[in-house]
């Protein structure tokens, strides 16, 4: 029990200061969101992607055991959401919105701000985490836009946008550059090890400004309970099973627990915001799931440290 409060003290309380005082600024200052959203995919997620991964040693191992889970983690989500859609007779535009809940994490401006927290002595859990980062934005393109806009987007149009992703690049650039043991000149690395030491801050108060911006008009909504439980409570039960099922261990095991119980990605309210497609009630569901995991994500957290120590 101890333990647990210390995880709060330390990982969950820093990222809900920042997320207050993203709160506090938008409501005084009405920031540009889209701007502060721009500078994070553009500028700083991918300089802390490229310098976790330049810094990073990931064995072929690891990298295999992570992406099969993942297919097998996303494909149970996958499931989960059609059921959950099927069981309540839900439309269309419901439905979409359901599975996207549940399917997409925020994996970026929230996952990988508390993966460095939690393992700011381990590099192999935050390149774990961007890794995840990688593949949910691969699932946001693809598998979240169809849902949205099946019948409007064209395979070839979601490819492109998904390779013009900073991200990606950086993705590349940073494996390469630590593959071919190629040293960074201190006048190159110093401004992008400051970019990457910007970004949790940044992150977290951009997406507490997001959240200032949300409506709530009523949480007193089926679709909103039944994703966030299948969010933050299905969804970790699911990858603690396929962990031990596939005999993943150590800090891969930590971190892949620690990752499947992120909230509801912010991008699920977006691209439903941008195709007017139940736009409130994924408004909603983004909003519901960052505050309530803010307890269960620290219980997954402790448990974690517990269990795969």
């Amino acid at each position: 029990m101890e333990y647990l409060l210390i995880v709060f003290v330390n990982v969950i309380t820093p990222m809900l200061i920042l997320l207050a005082i993203g709160v506090v600024l938008q409501i005084k200052f009405t920031f540009n969101v889209k701007a502060l959203g721009n500078i994070l995919t553009y500028c700083l997620i991918p300089a802390a992607v490229f310098m976790n991964l330049y810094h990073t040693v990931i064995n072929v191992e690891v990298l295999l055991d992570v992406l099969f889970f993942v297919v097998l983690f996303s494909t149970s989500l996958i499931v989960m959401g059609h059921l959950f859609s099927k069981m309540l007779r839900l439309n269309r535009q419901q439905s979409a919105v359901m599975k996207n809940s549940i399917v997409l994490i925020n994996s970026g401006n929230y996952g990988l701000p508390v993966s460095q927290l939690v393992f700011h002595a381990n590099p192999l859990g935050v390149s774990i985490q961007i890794i995840l980062i990688v593949y949910q934005n691969l699932l946001t393109y693809s598998y979240g836009l169809y849902n949205l806009v099946s019948a409007t987007q064209s395979g070839a149009t979601v490819f492109k946008q998904f390779v013009k992703m900073p991200i990606i690049h950086a993705l590349w650039l940073g494996a390469f550059f630590n593959l071919a043991n190629i040293p960074l000149p201190p006048f190159i690395e110093l401004p992008i090890g400051h970019l990457a030491d910007a970004f949790i801050a940044i992150a977290l108060i951009t997406l507490g400004a997001q959240l200032a911006q949300i409506k709530v008009k009523t949480l007193w909504n089926r679709l909103i309970f039944l994703s966030s439980f299948g969010r933050l409570i299905l969804s970790p039960l699911f990858a603690f099973a396929l962990i031990v099922l596939l005999k993943i261990d150590g800090v891969t095991a930590q971190s892949l627990w620690i990752a499947s119980s992120f909230p509801t990605s912010r991008n699920s309210s977006t691209l439903a915001l941008e195709y007017d497609i139940e736009s409130e009630l994924a408004a909603q569901i983004v909003l519901f799931t960052t505050v309530a995991s803010s307890f269960t994500v620290g219980v997954v957290i402790y448990l974690s440290s517990i269990i795969f120590s």
